[in-house]
């Protein structure tokens, strides 16, 4: 059974990009261990909806809570805080290409306010097992393929324990192999009971690992099955 206090719950929200509204009177709730799925065409809104839950984008119309945070009354000081709740895994995998996979994942652990080095140690070990990936601490990210640097992303997302985590097309630099093997990198930590939202042009990905669905259409999000 899922809680049943959502981890994320839009009530009315309008999404902007810039002065455009690009989805409008957006209502929808996602609880605690639930995988849901965001699908819609190019331009259709999913990344300005992303966007707009971790605080990229703000809420300028609607009511929106994100991990206890009230999307609609935040202030810049409170992104950092909000940020630390929600784990975010980007398609284009944004690592530093200077440094080892164990310096990428410290410098976040430092930015979010991890000062003790042994703690640190340790949850880079716990999150680079949790995705497979255990002996890659010392591994330069040219020196990963593009899966295994797509394994990182999401344990550099998993640090501080999200109670979500928000993915913007993360299969879509992959192979259908390789993003078999990372859809199931997603269940495991989903049934370990951290809700995802996941985008995605993908439509394999649906059918092989069915899930909730919400599709971002002519302006509006719809559930499509449930």
């Amino acid at each position: 059974m899922f809680n049943s206090d959502p981890v994320l719950s839009l009530q009315q929200a309008d999404i902007y990009q810039d002065t455009k509204l690009v989805l409008g009177d957006v209502s929808f709730d996602i609880r605690k261990g639930e995988f849901v799925y965001l699908i819609g065409r190019t331009g259709s809104g999913k990344s300005s909806l992303l966007k707009t839950l971790y605080a990229d984008l703000w809420l300028q119309q609607g009511k929106g809570l994100v991990a206890g945070f009230a999307l609609e009354n935040l202030k810049p000081k409170d992104v950092p805080y909000l940020r630390r709740k929600i784990g975010i895994v980007f398609q284009d995998f944004q690592l530093f290409t200077d440094r080892n996979v164990e310096e990428n994942l410290k410098f976040v652990l430092k930015a979010t306010g991890w000062t003790d080095k042994g703690k640190m140690t340790n949850r880079i070990s716990e999150v680079l097992m949790q995705v497979g990936l255990g002996t890659a601490h010392k591994r330069m990210p040219h020196q990963l393929s593009g899966g295994e640097q797509q394994r990182i992303v999401i344990a550099r997302a998993m640090l501080n324990e999200p109670l979500i985590l928000v993915a913007d097309e993360p299969t879509g630099n992959l192979d259908p192999g390789v993003s078999d093997q990372i859809m199931g990198v997603f269940k495991q930590i989903n049934n370990a009971g951290t809700a995802i939202l996941m985008a995605t042009h993908n439509y394999d990905l649906l059918h092989k690992f069915p899930g909730r669905t919400l599709r971002c259409q002519d302006g509006q999000v719809v559930e499509l099955n449930g």
